[in-house]
């Protein structure tokens, strides 16, 4: 079997630069070196209304503007499936299966949703002192839907964020556990790491660790040109680069972690021919002399050199929305050929194959007429 890639996003809202560094730009790469015999990408819903079951309409129209960002943004379904995770009835029933195969306990020490519980404000500090479990049930099993998510499609590969490490290893385990029970079936997944440090997590543009949309910290995919502006010039800094001939710190500033992630050396020549490249301006700034403004102007230029075709692509998809859905529509019904092939697989393996099982009903008669 070949390498399979799978990987996806919550529709909860537009996507932002952090998707577009940690995953999205990953995955428009790997679809055009065609190293894997399949991709799948996909829109966890599902997941999705864990913490959204009270606002479905909010998944619902977040569905069309994360398809858009994905074609926008180069994905193309002649070289990877798009689907909508909830058009796939075979991965809630896997679910339940492997669902029998962790503990609560276990799920409860997943650093990753352990660290989605406190963000998401479902349970302050006070309360978990006192043991209060103050989220849903499918919050704290959403690890469970993710590893169907991947085992159904047996993927090789998943392209994710080092924050997700421990999302995939709980997929490991669940996977070792039913194959040692029931036979290898699913496959392990390994997590294919962002290539370079700036892409790891890019932070939000207040300077916080993570770009979220929740935090109000994010320049997003869809950003206008005026709007990318205004956000690049409220960016945090170095709150002690005062004026321009001090010293200013380029390690955790979020202007150069940006560049880091966007900046090319031929972007100097055409927007900053102060400097040959990147290493040459942070120098500059280190020991003073270039203000944070001029950084900025230049930061600007560098991330609508990127979006503004992602703009005009999206603008073209726009003026046709049913074809969108019928890309989607396709691509949920080639996932889900997919997921049923291995689902047959499961049950078989489970032995709960009950009408297809030609020797359990000869059995069964054979018993019953003695």
């Amino acid at each position: 079997m070949g390498k399979i890639i799978l990987t996806g996003d919550r529709p909860t809202g537009k996507l932002h630069l952090g998707h577009y560094v940690g995953s999205l730009r990953r995955r428009v790469e790997l679809q055009e070196e065609g190293d894997y015999e399949k991709m799948l990408v996909f829109m966890a819903d599902v997941q999705a209304l864990t913490d959204n079951a009270e606002n479905p309409e909010k998944i619902r129209q977040n569905i069309i503007e994360v398809a858009l960002d994905y074609l926008s943004a180069g994905l193309d379904p002649s070289k990877c499936t798009l689907f909508i995770q909830s058009r796939i009835p075979e991965l809630a029933e896997l679910t339940v299966y492997l669902m029998n195969l962790v503990t609560v306990a276990r799920l409860e020490r997943n650093p990753t949703v352990k660290t989605e519980i406190t963000m998401r404000g479902f349970m302050s500090e006070e309360e978990e002192k006192k043991g209060g479990r103050a989220f849903p049930a499918g919050f704290l099993c959403y690890p469970v839907s993710q590893a169907a998510d991947i085992a159904i499609f047996k993927a090789t590969t998943v392209p994710a964020g080092e924050d997700q490490e421990p999302m995939l290893e709980q997929t490991r385990e669940l996977v070792r556990k039913f194959n040692s029970i029931y036979g290898e079936v699913l496959v392990e997944p390994e997590i294919l790491l962002p290539t370079t440090r700036a892409a790891m997590r890019l932070p939000g543009t207040d300077g916080r660790a993570k770009m979220s949309k929740s935090l109000g910290n994010c320049i997003y995919l869809s950003d206008s040109a005026d709007d990318v502006w205004k956000k690049v010039k409220s960016m945090f800094t170095d709150p002690n680069h005062i004026n321009i001939n001090d010293p200013g710190k380029v390690e955790g500033n979020p202007v150069f972690t940006y560049l880091d992630a966007f900046c090319k050396d031929e972007d100097f020549g055409l927007f900053l021919p102060d400097y040959a490249n990147l290493d040459e301006m942070k120098a500059h700034y280190s020991r003073g002399g270039l203000g944070d403004m001029k950084c900025k102007k230049f930061l600007n230029a560098v991330l609508n050199k990127t979006l503004e075709p992602i703009r005009a692509r999206r603008h073209e998809l726009e003026q046709d929305i049913p074809h969108i859905y019928e890309i989607l529509k396709q691509g949920s019904e080639a996932a889900r050929e997919v997921a049923a092939a291995t689902m047959d697989e499961v049950r078989n393996a489970m032995r709960i194959n009950y009408f297809e099982d030609t020797d359990l009903i000869r059995e069964q008669s054979e018993r019953f007429k003695k």
